[in-house]
């Protein structure tokens, strides 16, 4: 898996490639856990390159959701693959997290929540 980030105004944008398993999911714990330790709080995950993700992958995003709450920040998921989103949905998980259709939908929803 291959973690590349971009930070767009104040939210860190993380695009994902690869397998979301086991040892992707500690890679992305760890970036995430870096991010919050410099204060980013803001984290949007855009999963359009990941062809594979299992429980170990699962339980690694609700994990980081969790960290990010905990830091009173916010996690959204955009670009979903119909084969992961279908896993979000079977897994109820697609309640749960903030998915949005495009990183642009979501982006936009951290700068309407500021003006809020």
């Amino acid at each position: 898996m291959e973690i590349v980030r971009h930070d767009k105004g104040a939210c860190a944008v993380l695009y994902i490639t690869g397998r979301l398993d086991l040892a992707g999911g500690a890679m992305l714990k760890e970036q995430v856990k870096k991010l919050l330790a410099s204060n980013n709080v803001s984290i949007h995950l855009n999963l359009n390159s990941v062809d594979f993700i299992n429980s170990s992958g699962l339980g690694a995003l609700v994990s980081t959701m969790k960290e990010i709450r905990i830091a009173r920040g916010r996690l959204t998921m955009s670009n979903l693959a119909s084969y992961v989103q279908e896993i979000f949905d079977i897994t109820q998980l697609s309640h749960i997290f903030e998915i949005f259709k495009t990183e642009e939908e979501a982006l936009n929803s951290y700068r309407a929540a500021a003006t809020v």
